[in-house]
């Protein structure tokens, strides 16, 4: 991932520095287990944890006559351990080291990713209770149709980001798991005991069976786990730039002094972050789709997933910290219009309480067909003609009939429409 999207602690997870320690962890780790078992002497294995170590610039030399990663790593290690490196890497393949490092480099994406996550969360949980009574219109296809609050929008994404850390929570169960079986997972050349030891050493869970590699369908479950998160912050971003534009102008992202919003309009204030936001999320779907890709290999594995897991796994992870910590900067500082949204209440000449009205026809005694046909004839005229709804049925000889001039006059008003906001809350835990 480029640098203008990467913070400094995922980077460093995603970092070839970090890459090539979590595989020598692993290494490390076998050569451990094995000498418990006796398959290593302990003054080797001493040797090897006391002098184990590698120069990346050393792995790209090699690795221009290799053509081999593995390789190259594990020469560029045995030079610094001497004789003692014929034990490190021993009965495994690449795919040992690979796929158990790299679901440490997961799990350490995954916990820090939940840290960004809880933050947002509390983020718009507070602002959330802040906005709970601040009335505004709800929208249907883009059009008014009945009052909410800023609150209950708020609190919609409160609960679904609740549903992400549910999900993250599995996905870290399930890519978790580390193999040292090796070359076609049979453990033909290493002991499940070793598997078992340096799973326990790792901090991670033994695949209970595999080929050649850990099955990329837990890849991709993190991958799509990632996207999705990525369609709520979408989802986010994409509300706060509607509420952005001039003729609603309900909210508005944070705009500190000096930034500018045009190179050509300086008046501009434009949702430059919610739209970065809307337009990596893009990625993430696209990085989905290519982990299920990766599910079906040929045989006991091919490399094509290889390649591609190098961009997709580092880059969705990056950009998801990246986007957690921009939205949560969003909602923290984002300023909200409750004037604004008040007026925009009223731009429709109270057609908003259609409902209101149609049920107070029906309850006293119209039939809904004729109640319906009435209210929305008179709405159709406020929508051309403008005016206001009320006064156009305090004139309706069937309206007069059933209902009082005050009886009508409290269908256009907030009355009960909102009188469940509190219960909501409590439903998920907003108080």
């Amino acid at each position: 991932m480029i640098e203008r999207y990467t913070r400094p602690q995922m980077g460093a997870i995603w970092s070839e520095e970090n890459k090539y320690r979590t595989w020598l962890r692993v290494e490390i780790a076998a050569c451990r287990a094995m000498c418990r078992l006796g398959k290593v002497p302990p003054d080797a294995l001493r040797e090897i944890e006391e002098k184990a170590d590698f120069d990346i610039p050393r792995i790209r030399e090699l690795e221009k006559t290799l053509d081999h990663e593995t390789i190259a790593f594990l020469t560029a290690v045995g030079e610094k351990v001497g004789p003692a490196s014929r034990f490190i890497h021993l009965g495994l393949t690449s795919s040992d080291k690979l796929d158990t490092a790299g679901a440490l480099q997961l799990v350490q994406s995954l916990d820090l990713i939940a840290e960004d996550l809880q933050k947002l969360r509390q983020a718009v949980g507070g602002r959330a209770v802040q906005h709970k009574h601040t009335v505004m219109i709800g929208r249907t296809h883009g059009v008014h149709a009945e009052p909410i609050t800023f609150g209950l929008k708020l609190a919609i994404w409160y609960d679904e980001l609740r549903r992400h850390v549910i999900r993250l929570g599995n996905v870290r169960r399930n890519i978790g798991v580390g193999k040292i079986s090796g070359a076609v997972g049979t453990y033909s050349h290493v002991q499940p005991e070793v598997e078992y030891m340096v799973c326990k050493d790792l901090g991670l869970e033994p695949a209970p069976v595999s080929n050649q590699i850990i099955q990329r369908d837990r890849h991709a479950e993190y991958l799509n786990a990632l996207a999705l998160l990525g369609c709520t912050l979408e989802k986010m971003a994409f509300e706060i730039r509607g509420l952005q534009k001039t003729e609603v102008h309900e909210v508005e992202e944070p705009f500190p002094k000096g930034q500018k919003g045009s190179s050509s309009m300086p008046h501009k204030k434009n949702p430059n972050l919610s739209e970065r936001i809307t337009g990596l999320a893009r990625l993430l779907r696209g990085y989905a789709q290519v982990g299920m890709e990766n599910v079906a290999l040929w045989h006991e594995r091919d490399i094509s997933h290889s390649s591609n897991e190098r961009v997709t796994l580092a880059d969705a992870s990056i950009l998801v910290d990246y986007l957690l910590d921009r939205m949560t900067w969003i909602i923290t500082d984002m300023r909200v219009f409750p004037e604004r949204m008040k007026k925009n209440l009223d731009l429709t000449g109270g057609l908003i309480f259609s409902q209101k009205v149609l049920l107070a026809l029906t309850q006293a005694g119209m039939s809904r067909e004729e109640a319906y046909a009435i209210v929305q004839e008179s709405s159709m005229r406020v929508w051309e003609e403008g005016g206001h709804l009320r006064d156009l049925l305090k004139d309706h000889p069937k309206v007069k009939e059933v209902l009082s001039e005050k009886q009508l006059e409290e269908c256009f008003g907030l009355g009960n429409l909102l009188e469940m906001v509190d219960l909501i809350f409590e439903r998920i835990g907003l108080v």
